[in-house]
């Protein structure tokens, strides 16, 4: 739970270009939201177990069924059940929006650095938006939304797919959080030491996440092929993931070196 309430901030940098004055202002509410979203999370939870049995809870949608078993019909603030629901899917669609268009946007990026192939980062002529990298990333999405619900209930196909996603997003965190601790900056030295502090907190606690995100916390019936399909899918991912890069990075290394020959040849 922390580290779902307390990642996302990085991916502000993503619009730090329309910012006035990024650093500080990104800063700023970083400091202002952490406190106020770590509260909404102690609260949320703490109401939810207040009011639901722990072994019914529904992952799926634990706040309206709060809401549902926390009122009578009679109550004055059940009528506002509905406004709250509404709201919460309006809250979500904008969720989702915002989060894809943070990660159809970083296969862009990447393309721009030729680390994968060129692909990933052409823009449609006409309406300059990443085409390739938004279909790339559906088609994933689609990818692990099939694979989530085959053959698994509600609950567990909403935790598979939940925690595949998250622990996708939790090591580039691992990556992140070693830049400053063994990473060679070429403008900084040495990370200070607050810094580095800081960053072997957050190294332990997405390791801790990457360990408990794999087991089921609802009961299932088979807890090792829940383990073994966000594993496996996990795995293959990164496999692919590498086979694409180091195939892309040899490509382009034979054909610098063919094109430094025919330059040489040429003089």
């Amino acid at each position: 739970m922390s580290f779902g309430a307390l990642s996302g901030f990085d991916s502000m940098a993503v619009f730090a270009g329309e910012c006035r004055d990024a650093t500080k202002s990104i800063g700023r509410s970083v400091l202002i939201a952490t406190p106020i979203i770590a509260l909404m999370f102690v609260l949320g939870t703490n109401s939810v177990v207040d009011l639901v049995p722990k072994d019914k809870i529904d992952l799926v949608s634990p706040i309206s069924q709060a809401l549902t078993l926390g009122t009578r019909p009679s109550d004055p603030g059940a009528n506002l059940i509905p406004l709250v629901i509404a709201a919460m899917l309006f809250s979500f669609v904008g969720q989702l929006v915002i989060s894809f268009g943070i990660t159809s946007r970083l296969p862009l990026v990447a393309g721009w650095d030729r680390l994968p192939p060129e692909w990933f980062g052409r823009l449609d002529p006409k309406r300059k938006t990443p085409t390739n990298s938004i279909l790339f990333v559906g088609a994933i999405a689609l990818a692990m939304a099939l694979g989530g619900v085959a053959g698994t209930g509600q609950q567990e196909a909403f935790q598979l797919l939940q925690n595949v996603a998250v622990i996708s997003y939790a090591l580039a965190y691992l990556a992140m959080f070693a830049l400053p601790l063994v990473g060679k900056q070429k403008k900084i030295l040495k990370a200070p030491l607050w810094l580095q502090a800081a960053s072997v907190s957050g190294f332990l606690m997405t390791t801790l996440y990457l360990v408990l995100a794999v087991f089921p916390i609802i009961d299932v019936p088979k807890p090792l092929l829940f383990t073994a399909k966000i594993m496996g899918f996990m795995l293959g991912c990164q496999l692919a993931a590498a086979l694409l890069f180091y195939s892309y990075q040899r490509r382009s290394r034979a054909h610098l070196a063919a094109d430094k020959a025919v330059e040489a040849v040429a003089r």
